[in-house]
């Protein structure tokens, strides 16, 4: 570990935060657009060092792309037309017609579709942040760009623990940082895939010449010393909530006790996005054989995408008890899983997990075992009052999930009795997905929004995956509310929020239950690798026959 190159960095950005603080938001637009245009001229080679790392080629190559350039020159973008607001009307700016409140006085903002593009490349789907409970319509402007609003700002220093699973988060995390809380910052790359470095390095050069960014590499001993920085004043990170309480309290047994006690050693602010054992909330309804087949490859797509290696993939698939299509979408599930080709296993510790969470008696495994992959598992017939279960308590990070069922009764008994078993049973509160028929949801009318406000995670996908909360940008993505760092479960905070809510408490997705073309995300998609390049292009430097590329490329997906 080279200490004095982590020093001269950490002097770097100390003698530039105040500066940055202090930045004029179109000069920040200035450095903002040059990341746009380096990350887009390297995507392509990060694409392939992806690919050579993970394993992924050819179809595959698309999730590398969607995970990877896309979310990120997507919400730089996003932030670029923010700063544009705050520099012209000196605060982001919300159409009134955006705004609603409940019946319970809680204010919803719409924020997707975001652009002409969104309505066209996304037809049908909506995204809504919800606000904590103390912010009213009256207060809700007031409760926007909280570091923008102050008359003088005072920088600080920051260290982003950079996740290893998808290549987009370490530099949302710094972009989140740098315009939404104005702290300069160093990222540390997390050693599983170092190979961003290069790219990283590109994409921010403006910034790293002008000493608002440093990138430095390494293992844990190089993430302690610079938490651990007298210097260093706030840390972020993606990763396990084990990680988190290491840096808070210390290793061991010694970590162990401080943590009992509620003695911590870290006493700085740290903010964090830890993962979760994500459910799949099918309620029962009056589903189509279609409707099973597309439900299915959701389904799946929730479990497979990036080998299962992603915080918010479907873990407990919940069934309602008695349904008479469960044995049928199950099987669908199996079949589509079947065909999906097995998977290296490039994240560390996988196949010591794979074992242990399949070592249950009646685990399904789909595919062979073989040297280099591994095959995806299942888990059927869970008992849901098995409280302690692993599937229940911690996060597989890898391709299994389990699947257990609840009473029903109606629809509504059947959300109602998913919400409390989600609420109460299940490890984490970062994202949940409930899957309803667009009848069931007209009969159960506002009822369903209520019992939706019961649901306690930071984002909540009806009919496609909450990773739309992650993607989009203008939506947030974190837990939910309330964590501490003596609990910390899926972390405290949020990223991503493109329009600077200072106090969103949760962003809920939504999208139809039948999609055609077939969602470019969706595993079966064999355009996906074509459309997100495009996508890629276009949210660059948007254009309408750009969009019209992406339609008719995804007409044969």
């Amino acid at each position: 570990m080279d200490t004095n190159s982590l020093d001269e960095s950490i002097h770097k950005l100390k003698a530039r935060k105040d500066e940055w603080a202090r930045l004029a938001p179109a000069k920040k637009s200035e450095y903002l657009r040059g990341v746009i245009d380096r990350h887009t001229a390297v995507a392509a080679q990060q694409v392939e060092d992806a690919g050579k790392a993970k394993g992924t080629s050819g179809a595959l190559a698309a999730e590398d792309w969607s995970n990877g350039p896309y979310c990120t020159v997507r919400y730089a973008s996003l932030l670029l037309r923010t700063l544009a607001q705050i520099a012209t009307h000196g605060r982001p700016e919300i159409q009134e017609r955006a705004i609603r409140t409940r019946p319970d006085g809680q204010v919803i903002v719409r924020v997707f579709p975001s652009t002409a593009a969104d309505k066209l490349l996304y037809a049908g789907f909506w995204g809504d942040v919800w606000m904590r409970k103390e912010v009213t319509r009256g207060t809700l402007r007031g409760n926007m760009g909280g570091y923008y609003r102050q008359k003088d700002p005072v920088g600080k220093v920051a260290v982003v623990l950079g996740a290893g699973n998808v290549a987009s988060i370490a530099p949302l995390d710094v972009l989140n940082k740098l315009y939404v809380e104005g702290q300069v910052c160093l990222l540390k790359l997390n050693p599983v895939n170092e190979y961003l470095g290069p790219h990283l390095v590109a994409t921010f050069a403006d910034l790293i010449r002008d000493g608002f960014i440093q990138i430095a590499a390494g293992g844990a001993d190089v993430g302690e010393y610079l938490c651990q920085h007298p210097d260093v004043e706030e840390i972020h990170i993606t990763g396990s909530h084990l990680t988190h309480d290491a840096i808070v309290y210390g290793s061991g047994e010694a970590g162990r006790k401080r943590k009992q006690e509620g003695s911590p050693r870290l006493t700085k602010r740290i903010t964090s996005e830890l993962g979760n054992v994500s459910p799949v909330v099918v309620v029962p309804g009056p589903w189509s054989v279609s409707d099973l087949k597309f439900q299915a490859e959701n389904i799946a797509t929730q479990m497979i995408n990036n080998c299962g290696f992603n915080c918010c993939a479907a873990k407990v698939l919940i069934l309602p008890q008695g349904w008479s299509l469960g044995g049928a979408l199950m099987d669908e599930v199996r079949a589509i899983l079947a065909q999906a080709p097995q998977r290296k296993p490039y994240y560390p510790g996988a196949e010591e997990r794979f074992n242990r969470f399949t070592s249950s008696a009646n685990a399904v495994i789909i595919g062979e075992r073989a040297p280099g992959v591994l095959p995806w598992a299942l888990i059927p017939d869970l008992d849901p009052n098995q409280a302690t279960h692993p599937c229940y308590t911690t996060e597989s990070f890898c391709g299994v999930m389990a699947q257990t069922s609840l009473p029903c009764g109606d629809a509504m008994t059947f959300l109602r009795n998913s919400i409390a078993f989600c609420n109460e049973r299940l490890w984490g509160t970062l994202s949940a997905c409930v899957l309803i028929h667009p009848k069931t949801e007209r009969a159960l009318g506002p009822a369903f929004e209520d019992a939706l406000a019961d649901l306690r995670y930071g984002s909540i996908g009806v009919n496609h995956w909450p990773v739309l909360s992650f993607v989009w940008g203008a939506t947030t993505w974190g837990a939910f509310p309330g964590h501490t760092t003596d609990d910390v479960q899926s972390g405290i905070g949020c990223v991503h929020n493109a329009h600077l809510f200072d106090n969103p408490e949760r962003s809920l997705i939504y999208g139809p239950f039948r999609v055609w073309p077939k969602p470019a995300w969706f595993i079966g998609n064999r355009k996906a690798a074509k459309i997100f390049p495009k996508l890629v292009q276009m949210e660059a430097r948007p254009g309408a026959g750009k969009v019209l590329g992406i339609m008719m490329t995804a007409m044969g997906g």
